[in-house]
C-alpha cells in the first residue's frame, strides 16, 4: 500500500470499522462471483459437449439430405421450377428467448412451423416418396442447424462472461482484498502506537506528579522542621510564648 493510500485514512476506530466491514463485503462478493464463474463454467462446458456432437452429426445428416435430394431428382426430374413458383412465405421459422444461468441471460433459437406444407402436393406424378423422404431429411438437417446456431451464440455469449467474471473474481483476490487488508493492518499499527503513546504519556504524567508530591512533601518538611528550629531559638521567643495584654510595658498602651 502506498503512502498516499494510507495518508488518505485516517487511523481511527470508526475507519477501522468501515474498513472491516468492506473487507467482509469483498469476501462475500469474491466468493459469489466465484460460484458464478464455476456455474458458468459448467454450463460452457455443457454447452461445448453438444456443439461437437451436433457438428459431428451434422455431417451424416447433411450427406443423407444431400443424396435425397439427388436420389429425387433422378427419380422425378429437375422440380426447382416449381418449388420456386410455390415458394410465397417461409413455412420453417426461427424464435428467440432468453435463458438465465447464474444471472447471464444467454439467447436460446427454437424453430416451429408457420402454415400448412405448401410441397404437399408436389411428386404425386412420379417420385413422392423419394420427394417425402427428402423433406425430412431436409427438415432433420434445418433443425439441427437451429439447435446449432444457438448453442454457437450461447457459447460465445458464455465466454465473454466467463471472461468478465473471472477478471472480477481476479481483481478482487489479488487487488481489492490485500488492499484493504494492508489498509486494516496499517490502521491497527497506528491505534496501537496511538495507544502506546498515551500509555507512555500517563505514565510520565504520573510519574511528574509523584516527582512535584515529593518535592512538594520534602519541601513543607523542611519548612516545618524550619518552624520548629525557629521556635527553639532564645532570640524569636515571641514565637513560642504568647504575649501578656496586662504586661508593664504594655500598659500604658492599654490606657493611653
Amino acid at each position: 500500500m502506498s503512502n498516499r493510500d494510507r495518508i488518505a485514512i485516517f487511523p481511527s476506530r470508526m475507519n477501522l470499522t468501515a474498513m472491516k466491514a468492506r473487507l467482509k463485503g469483498a469476501q462475500k462478493g469474491h466468493s459469489l462471483l466465484k460460484k458464478k464463474a464455476d456455474a458458468l463454467t459448467v454450463r460452457f462446458r455443457s454447452i461445448l459437449k453438444k456443439i461437437i456432437e451436433a457438428k459431428q452429426l451434422m455431417g451424416d445428416v447433411m450427406k443423407e439430405a444431400s443424396f435425397s435430394l439427388a436420389e429425387a431428382k433422378f427419380t422425378g426430374g429437375d422440380y426447382s421450377p416449381v418449388v420456386l413458383q410455390n415458394v410465397t412465405r417461409a413455412q420453417v421459422k426461427v424464435r428467440t428467448k432468453k435463458e438465465n444461468v447464474a444471472g447471464v441471460n444467454i439467447p436460446v433459437f427454437e424453430h416451429y412451423e408457420d402454415g400448412t406444407d405448401s410441397y404437399e402436393l408436389t411428386g404425386l406424378s412420379r417420385g413422392g416418396e423419394q420427394l417425402s423422404r427428402l423433406k425430412k431429411k431436409y427438415a432433420k438437417a434445418i433443425q439441427l442447424l437451429v439447435d446449432l446456431a444457438s448453442l454457437q451464440t450461447s457459447f460465445v455469449t458464455l465466454d465473454e462472461a466467463i471472461k468478465i467474471t473471472n477478471r472480477r473474481v481476479n481483481a478482487i483476490e489479488y487487488v481489492i482484498i490485500p488492499r484493504i487488508e494492508n489498509t486494516v493492518s496499517y490502521i491497527i499499527s497506528e491505534l496501537d502506537e496511538g495507544d502506546r503513546e498515551e500509555f507512555y504519556r500517563l505514565k510520565k504524567i504520573q510519574q511528574k506528579k509523584a516527582e512535584a508530591k515529593e518535592r512538594e512533601d520534602v519541601a513543607r518538611a523542611s519548612e516545618r522542621e524550619a518552624l520548629w528550629e525557629a521556635g527553639n531559638d532564645p532570640s524569636v521567643q515571641s514565637y513560642n510564648e504568647p504575649k501578656n495584654m496586662l504586661d508593664d510595658e504594655d500598659e500604658d498602651l492599654l490606657f493611653k
